[in-house]
């Protein structure tokens, strides 16, 4: 098996179970909108995509009320949602075997980079990332496959078969495909076996001891 010398990593879903503090959020804006609060299996799937996309496809807002959604939920992530949040179990121990083993560590998140680099911080997870991309906060870097993009320009990563992306959604699937690196799909976040075959991953983990046999 080939072994990868830049591991990118998405957050939601990959490095935290976010899901309280997203969905939190995304109830937070719409009661401040007056509009109904969808099931919690719907709410689930503003984890991933970025926000705007979330509020247009999931709630059916134009683009002026899902900026404006995204205002306000943001209001409450950034003082509340983004601590209501976990690391998942042995994940720092695999961060720190990464570098152990001389690897290039790096985020890759659709999260507002202030935002993902506070929560590595506050969870004393920042030390084992070379670097940390997310998105711009006006949106105009949200997609994945400009993060990733961006990631591999700040990192200096000309050799795309050297890189892979980890991450539990399609958009990370998705996102690695547009960029030419390989893609690690992983089931112990909030997508499926079935979504991250049909994107086109090229290998998929089960938990953390698949993650060693792939990438260590």
């Amino acid at each position: 098996m080939k072994k990868y010398k830049y591991i990118l990593f998405d957050l939601d879903g990959t490095i935290t179970d976010s899901a309280l503090g997203i969905t939190n959020s995304v109830k937070y804006a719409l009661q401040k909108l007056g509009a109904p609060i969808p099931p919690y299996e719907t709410l689930c799937k503003f984890i991933g995509p970025p926000l705007l996309d979330g509020f247009s496809d999931f709630c059916g807002f134009d683009a002026e009320k899902a900026q404006e959604a995204v205002k306000l939920y943001r209001e409450y992530y950034e003082t509340t949602g983004l601590y209501e949040n976990a690391v998942y179990d042995g994940i720092p121990e695999f961060l720190s075997a990464l570098k152990e083993k001389g690897k290039t560590v790096i985020l890759a998140t659709s999260k507002p980079e202030k935002f993902a680099r506070l929560i590595l911080e506050h969870f004393n997870l920042i030390q084992y990332f070379d670097y940390a991309a997310g998105a711009t906060i006006d949106e105009t870097r949200n997609k994945k496959d400009a993060v990733i993009a961006y990631a591999l320009k700040e990192c200096n990563i000309t050799d795309k078969s050297l890189a892979v992306m980890v991450g539990d959604r399609h958009h990370d699937i998705f996102g690695a495909k547009q960029n030419g690196i390989a893609c690690v799909g992983v089931l112990y976040g909030f997508g499926n076996r079935e979504e991250l075959e049909s994107a086109g991953a090229d290998y998929i983990a089960e938990n953390i001891d698949e993650l060693y046999k792939i990438l260590l």
